[in-house]
């Protein structure tokens, strides 16, 4: 197949998918970088705070996010997420890695109206509509990321930069998170965890700043590759 090249579609041809379109579990983890803290004035957690995303939620890399009706608030939060690739329970923080398959890219679009002040302040809502949570553009394997707790995070709008850190900054690295969630629950292959967003989200700035169609919005990490998803 390599040599006859018939294995290679042209690019422009070809639309990616989601590397994961059908997980069991979607994790997330909020309030997970010591600068996302500082920004909105909170105490950095003593435990990882966890809420979760619907799979209908998980749109291509390259897909538009449907600005809903519902919402005047949307909001952007570029996030390293960790596929799991192996079975597990009270999973020791020190085998965590073990678990984890790769890493790729995600997007955390959130409701804030719905996250912060609607249904109770509870969050599922205000992050779970469908495209709020583009994912790719591929799964990079765990032994081919040199260290990946010192990768460069980025999101750009409208190629304005928005925010810019890097993953040292974690509060709780992958492992301690795999280990905390596995407390709870059985995690499976195939199951993502969104392991939190850093500072420069548009709901605390200095005014507000929020997606509006026709935006886009594009979330890089070193090592990982580029999503880049327009609001319509």
């Amino acid at each position: 197949a390599l040599e006859s090249g018939q294995h290679r579609v042209p690019r422009a041809t070809a639309q990616l998918l989601a590397p994961v379109g059908d997980p069991e579990k979607v994790i997330c983890v909020g309030l997970n970088y010591h600068d996302h803290c500082q920004e909105q004035a909170v105490k950095v957690p003593k435990e990882p705070l966890i809420f979760s995303k619907f799979p209908s939620a998980i749109t291509g890399p390259f897909d538009d996010i449907v600005h809903p009706q519902d919402t005047s608030e949307l909001d952007w939060e570029v996030e390293l997420a960790a596929v799991i690739g192996k079975r597990g329970r009270h999973i020791e923080e020190a085998a965590a890695l073990e678990h984890v398959l790769g890493f790729t890219v995600a997007n955390d679009v959130s409701a804030r109206d719905w996250q912060m002040r609607r249904n109770g302040r509870q969050w599922l809502l205000g992050k779970t509509f469908d495209t709020f949570c583009p994912l790719g553009p591929a799964i990079v394997t765990r032994e081919a990321v040199a260290d990946v707790h010192n990768l460069w995070i980025r999101c750009s709008v409208n190629g304005h930069r928005m925010q810019d850190s890097n993953t040292r900054h974690l509060i709780f690295g992958v492992p301690a998170l795999v280990a905390w969630v596995s407390r709870f629950v059985t995690l499976v292959p195939g199951d993502i965890l969104l392991t939190g967003t850093p500072a420069g989200v548009g709901v605390f700035r200095k005014p507000p700043v929020f997606l509006k169609r026709g935006d886009e919005v594009k979330c890089e990490i070193e090592e990982l590759g580029t999503i880049c998803n327009r609001v319509v």
